[in-house]
């Protein structure tokens, strides 16, 4: 299989087009669009309960979309089945990490490796974004700290060769050392090619690495804008944000 080179381009990766997503009888997401092109850091910002986290899973397959259309690059992947969305190519951090707790380390990021048409990512290069890592590979994952989970989440994923990561909550819980590790990895994929798309709390951090923002509310899209301008509109975080 070929593996293409880093790719910016504008034309999105990721599409999601007007989709409803129910809980049973309770509908959570409402027509909710977005987009977000290869070499892209789109941020989901808003409250807890907002939609946020639905609508990553969504995009996974976990959670299908009853209405509305979700594509990745050439693939209509609404109702595709997650192990197959996986296998194109779409990585997912979540926010309560779900490593193996009983499997070392080096265990966790053997059985991530997959080969898809994306670039993928050698053990080295993890070792680079996470320095403790490589000291952590015969440990068990059940006696990891929080922070240390979070790296072999993230690792994992990129062992996985990813054209699109969806990060729930990367940030939550961790010393800050481990967030700037964190967002310097997203920064990483930026400029490797990967799309990613970012659920975060903390809107201080989201805002240093994003592209663009969508503003969540209510299960609907309600703001959307350039990261740029929300950093710098001191009235727009306000409005949006409730900074």
């Amino acid at each position: 299989m070929t593996t293409l080179p880093p790719v910016h381009t504008t034309e999105p990766i990721l599409r999601v087009e007007g989709i409803d997503t129910f809980y049973g009888e309770s509908q959570v997401l409402f027509g909710t669009s977005l987009h977000v092109a290869a070499g892209e850091v789109l941020a989901l910002l808003g409250p807890n309960g907002a939609g946020k986290t639905t609508t990553l899973r969504s995009i996974l397959g976990l959670t299908p979309a009853a209405r509305g259309s979700i594509r990745f690059g050439s693939q209509d992947i609404t109702h595709q089945a997650t192990h197959r969305i996986a296998a194109m190519g779409v990585g997912w951090v979540p926010d309560d990490r779900r490593v193996f707790p009983t499997l070392t380390v080096a265990r966790n990021l053997e059985i991530a490796r997959k080969r898809t048409r994306f670039r993928a990512w050698k053990l080295g290069e993890c070792f680079e974004i996470f320095s403790a890592l490589e000291y952590l590979m015969a440990r068990e994952c059940e006696n990891l700290s929080g922070g240390e989970m979070q790296m072999v989440a993230i690792s994992r994923v990129l062992m996985g060769a990813p054209g699109l990561v969806l990060f729930d909550e990367p940030s939550q819980g961790l010393a800050p050392k481990v967030v700037q590790d964190v967002m310097g990895t997203i920064r990483r994929l930026k400029s490797e090619g990967v799309a990613v798309v970012l659920v975060e709390q903390n809107v201080a951090s989201a805002l240093t690495v994003a592209d663009r923002v969508c503003v969540m509310q209510g299960g609907r899209i309600v703001h959307a804008c350039d990261a740029a301008q929300m950093r710098q509109d001191a009235s727009l975080q306000r409005r949006w944000l409730g900074i």
